[in-house]
C-alpha cells in the first residue's frame, strides 16, 4: 500500500493557494477535498507555483481584505498539470498556473491527497 501512494504523488505537481475565510469555509466544507467553482467573475483559477508567493498574496491581500489570510498546499496529477504553462506574472518567483473555470471540475478529480493549510496570517479563524 505504501508504494502505491508513493508512486501516487511521485507523478504529482505541488500548488499552493492563497485563501480568504470564505474560500476556507467552502474548502472545509469539502473535506478539503475539492476547490469551489468559481463566480461569474471569476473565469480563471490561479494556484502558484511556490509558498513564498502564496505567503506574499496571503498576507498582503487577504488579510487587508478580510482580516485573515491562509496559504494552502495541494497535489494535482503531473500528466493533468502538463496541459498548463507557467505564467510569469511580476518578479522571478511570481510564477502561477491560469487554469479556465470550466476546467475547474477536471481539476479537482486529479488532486491527490487532501488540500491543507500550511501558513496562516492575521486573525485566527
Amino acid at each position: 500500500m505504501s508504494e502505491h501512494i508513493d508512486s501516487q504523488i511521485a507523478d504529482t505537481v505541488v500548488l499552493y493557494r492563497p485563501v480568504g475565510p470564505a474560500e476556507l469555509a467552502l474548502l472545509r466544507e469539502s473535506g478539503f477535498k475539492r476547490w469551489p467553482p468559481r463566480l461569474p467573475e471569476q473565469p480563471i483559477f490561479y494556484p502558484v507555483t511556490n509558498e513564498r508567493y502564496a505567503a506574499e498574496i496571503a498576507e498582503r491581500w487577504n488579510v487587508k481584505d478580510s482580516g485573515y489570510g491562509a496559504v494552502t498546499r495541494f497535489r494535482v496529477c503531473a500528466d493533468f498539470m502538463a496541459r498548463y504553462r507557467i505564467e510569469k506574472v511580476g518578479g522571478a518567483h511570481h510564477t502561477e498556473w491560469w487554469i479556465p473555470a470550466e476546467e475547474l471540475e477536471a481539476l479537482n478529480d486529479r488532486i491527490v491527497g487532501t488540500i491543507e493549510v500550511i501558513r496562516e496570517f492575521g486573525e485566527a479563524r
